[in-house]
């Protein structure tokens, strides 16, 4: 197996900086991209989003955060320090 692997290196044209990827990290991470806006309906919505404050909180302990009630949504915006742990945080808690 490994022989033929070797025999199939020389067919491989690995000069192509971006081959193999399907998007350049730099065109969807911008290092400005640190606001992430949550929306909350309900009852509960103002504990749901204190929760999720806590949450970014405890995790990032640079991220302000603000919670603004409009016209029955309660909005929460989270400042990031780092574009990194926004994307982080989206995707540990499946935002």
């Amino acid at each position: 197996m490994i022989e033929k692997i070797k025999q199939q290196q020389g067919n491989v044209n690995d000069t192509c900086a971006e081959c193999g990827s399907y998007v350049d990290i730099g065109a969807v991470v911008e290092a400005e991209d640190t606001l992430l806006m949550l929306s909350f309906v309900g009852d509960d919505a103002l504990l749901q989003a204190q929760a999720m404050q806590q949450i970014a909180q405890q995790r990032f302990t640079d991220t302000k955060a603000e919670i603004v009630d409009e016209d029955n949504t309660i909005a929460l915006k989270l400042y990031f320090a780092y574009s990194v742990e926004k994307m982080i945080f989206q995707l540990e808690n499946q935002l």
